[in-house]
């Protein structure tokens, strides 16, 4: 009912990119919010990404502003994450996740209620 798979993890050197994605059942991409969370071998959890379901708001950890873009496919129920000029720090399991009420973005906050197996980056230097 609340299936999120995430596809498009990879290595790449610094300065690459990659875009992953998140294809969603009906019920996990009609939630209030969904984002892409991180979690590096050590570090705390970090939320980078999230964008509103009604209004389209997205909203940035400031490790990725500029580099990373979030968007929505609604024909194909498709969550995206586009990472440009990666650096050996965004090295993590990303996570696709969604949320009915509440997404905040950065570290040390709540996972959302629903996310997905995630998808390992690797960015070397």
């Amino acid at each position: 009912q609340e299936q999120l798979v995430e596809s498009g993890g990879g290595s790449v050197q610094a300065g690459g990119s990659l875009r992953l994605s998140c294809e969603a059942s009906t019920y996990a991409y009609s939630r209030y919010c969904m984002g892409w969370f991180r979690q590096a071998a050590g570090k705390e959890r970090e939320a980078v990404a999230v964008i509103y379901t009604g209004s389209g708001y997205t909203e940035y950890a400031d490790s990725v502003k500029g580099r990373f873009t979030i968007s929505r496919d609604n024909a194909q129920n498709t969550l995206y994450l586009q990472m440009n000029g990666l650096k050996p720090e965004d090295t993590a399991m990303y996570y696709c996740a969604a949320d009915g009420s509440y997404c905040p973005i950065g570290r040390g906050g709540p996972m959302y209620n629903y996310r997905g197996q995630g998808t390992q980056v690797t960015v070397s230097s």
